[in-house]
């Protein structure tokens, strides 16, 4: 079947089409239960159909995946690193297209839609390593229920990797579903560990349900991330760092910067710098080449936006810029930027948006207590050029995030650093040194 827009046609060179089975099923694809439309965030126009997983697809494909687990224990750790390794290569054969599909169907601009795909390619890489190391490979998966044709784009190459080394399809099974998928992937037993990212009120409910069954959870769960800038920063950097983490992904990252932190001293000169480059952000079609703001991924995030502006202003939050939507058949708003004290209540909760709260601090022990004064704790940062204020930032009194960086925007690590945060963000580890450590079982013996 074709698309209903040319430019949609690259779809075909990754398995997808105007209508696609949402579910990869003991080898084969399926999908008995609703057909939903995927849409494009930039103009809310349908770019294809999924037919989405009954609770009977699902009984089917993790009775399957289950004895296909069975074989894939008894492949020698190095022999499943090299198809780790095929893997892969089979998203770097598609980079490309992958890149833009993310780009297309989430809105995140083209070169953050390519450096996702980049970011699992680095992470096989990764693991192909540690299956060198380690009884064990790690395959990473994070995607939205939103976003279903990344998800059997991804399968697919997947799907090709195994059959070409003659092992079962369902060792890589998938569902696209609601929450009724989600809800049985929670309280099945045969799961061992439930991998979930998204906020911290779903996060809690996920939690309590594996636990119910003494199952295992690791929680990717919401940030609200601070920058810290002390009054001998390098100011410039840090400016370009702040716009970065903020208006980045449309502030849509878990580790988007929320809240900045100015030394008193500083303080208008940087609010003065900020105001003047977002101006300068050129807002649009994420696909469109110079675009640093895309638009939100759905309708209802920009109701949420709009929302969240009205609760800024009734909590005495002052709007420096943006603040509003931008009229458009798409989900576009104004980056923001909001002077507001550090108590207030909305400044604890996370506004998946380019909200960006400003605020003053005298001392570095103050501002390490504002960083810490949210029940996130997922990533931070501070810009100094004093070792004693490094050293204390990353000491037992310093920031208490998972992540914590010195002179670098909050979002944005390196694969082979653990990543992960503390308190309301889960405590979870995903990539990098630590995360092979929550896949596996452990036994003395």
């Amino acid at each position: 079947m074709g698309f209903s827009r040319k430019e949609y046609e690259f779809l075909s060179e990754i398995g997808l089409s105007s209508g696609n089975l949402g579910c990869f099923v003991n080898g084969t694809w399926k999908g008995s239960g609703p057909v939903v439309s995927t849409l494009n965030p930039a103009n809310n126009q349908k770019i294809a159909e999924v037919s989405e997983a009954s609770i009977q697809d699902y009984e089917e494909g993790m009775q399957a995946c289950s004895e296909a687990a069975k074989i894939w224990m008894q492949v020698p750790a190095p022999k499943r690193g090299d198809i780790v390794r095929q893997i892969g290569d089979a998203l770097r054969s598609k980079l490309q297209q992958l890149g833009r599909l993310v780009s297309l169907e989430m809105g995140k601009i083209l070169p953050e839609g390519i450096g996702e795909v980049q970011e699992i390619i680095d992470m096989c890489d990764f693991a192909v390593g540690l299956s060198r190391q380690l009884n064990g490979s790690v395959i990473p998966s994070e995607r939205a229920p939103t976003t279903p044709l990344v998800t059997i784009a991804t399968t697919k190459l997947v799907a090709e990797v195994l059959e070409k080394n003659n092992l079962p399809g369902a060792i890589f099974t998938s569902f696209c579903g609601g929450a009724e998928i989600g809800e049985a992937i929670a309280k099945d037993r045969r799961i061992n560990l439930v991998s979930f990212t998204g906020s911290s009120k779903v996060g809690v409910k996920v939690q309590q349900t594996v636990n119910e069954r003494f199952g295992k959870c690791l929680l990717e769960l919401s940030g609200n991330n601070a920058i810290i800038v002390m009054d001998d920063a390098d100011i410039k950097l840090a400016v370009r760092s702040v716009l970065f983490a903020a208006v980045g992904t449309a502030g849509q990252r878990c580790t988007t910067c929320r809240r900045l932190l100015l030394h008193e001293s500083i303080y208008r000169s940087v609010v003065d710098q900020l105001l003047d480059v977002y101006k300068q952000v050129k807002i649009g079609d994420p696909l469109e080449k110079g675009t640093l703001l895309g638009p939100l991924h759905t309708s209802s995030s920009r109701k949420n936006f709009e929302k969240g502006i009205e609760i800024i202003k009734s909590q005495g939050g002052k709007i420096l810029t943006g603040g509003g939507i931008i009229e458009s058949e798409g989900n576009f708003v104004q980056p923001t930027i909001v002077e507001i004290s550090p108590d207030a209540n909305v400044v604890k909760e996370e506004l998946f948006a380019p909200v960006l709260y400003v605020m003053k601090f005298k001392t570095l022990k103050e501002a390490i207590e504002i960083n810490n004064s949210v029940p996130q704790g997922l990533s931070s940062s501070i810009f100094t050029s004093k070792p004693d204020f490094i050293f204390k930032w990353i000491g037992p009194q310093g920031s208490d995030t998972g992540i914590v960086n010195v002179n670098i925007p909050t979002n944005g690590a390196e694969i082979g650093g653990a990543f992960g945060g503390e308190k309301a963000t889960g405590g979870g580890r995903e990539a990098g040194s630590d995360s092979w450590k929550q896949y596996m079982r452990r036994s003395t013996w």
